[in-house]
């Protein structure tokens, strides 16, 4: 098995050396392109504006001067002689639950490797408080990652499904559980920006969460961060919302409308 590592943490990342591990473990054909600079809260960006420039670093080594997205982009297209069986991004610094997974660089890597038909995996690790001093629990992602995976390579997946897994901000002997869930949502108001005033007088902006405590619904990611569960979550890029869809039949189709309603 071929397997193509990437993440938003940059190339240097404690996080890529947890992955690398946890790959190893399941092949030794290991291939990794990061991003030469952290990339995280990037999404699914791609550079359009400017080149980018490749850094080989070693045999199947590649840092990039972009996106997760335009590392897995370069990787199959250019850098990799086949394509691999297998995209692996992360393990992200932080955890990618409820409405991270629509920011994250790191589910942004596994949903390129998805597009390219290619069976994709992201892996994150929660932390207990975010910040640099904190150390990231890797050993829980390293001690149960390659299990979950290959029992997930098992199973056939449905077209256009990543999976997202998220380990909680516990050492592994205190992880009792895995679940698998659906993304959740946090208050919206979690995100703001707090303004600042730099050195000539000027005011900035630096985005911010509050990370207030809620009480998430039982059998989401969010809930299973805060149980200390391992979470499992298939995620999909349809955004469609299929309701909506049959309840606007009834106004809309068919002749355009030119008169306004009411």
């Amino acid at each position: 098995m071929r397997i193509l590592l990437t993440n938003d943490d940059g190339i240097e990342a404690e996080g890529l050396e947890c992955l690398e591990r946890i790959a190893r473990t399941l092949s030794d054909d290991v291939w990794v392109c990061a991003p030469q600079t952290e990339q995280s809260g990037k999404g699914r960006g791609i550079t359009l504006t400017e080149p980018l420039r490749v850094n080989r670093l070693g045999e199947k080594r590649f840092a990039v001067t972009g996106t997760p997205t335009d590392c897995v982009v370069l990787a199959v297209n250019d850098l990799m002689p086949d394509k691999p069986d297998l995209v692996l991004s992360g393990v992200n610094r932080g955890h990618n639950v409820g409405e991270d997974c629509s920011y994250s660089g790191t589910v942004a890597g596994a949903l390129q490797g998805m597009a390219f038909g290619i069976r994709s995996i992201a892996l994150s690790q929660s932390l207990e408080r975010f910040h640099d001093e904190v150390t990231a629990h890797w050993e829980t992602a390293e001690a149960y990652a390659p299990a979950i995976i290959s029992r997930l390579l098992e199973r056939s997946w449905a077209s256009g499904v990543v999976m997202n897994l998220n380990f909680p901000a516990r050492p592994p002997e205190a992880v009792t559980e895995v679940e698998v869930t659906r993304q959740g949502f946090r208050d919206i108001g979690e995100m703001h920006a707090v303004k600042r005033t730099d050195l000539r007088g000027r005011d900035y902006y630096w985005m911010s969460f509050r990370g207030t405590k809620h009480d998430h619904p039982v059998g989401t990611d969010l809930r299973a961060m805060d149980e200390g569960k391992i979470s499992v979550t298939p995620l999909h890029i349809d955004l469609t919302h299929p309701a909506s869809v049959h309840d606007l039949k009834s106004v809309l189709g068919g002749v355009p409308p030119k008169g306004l309603a009411g």
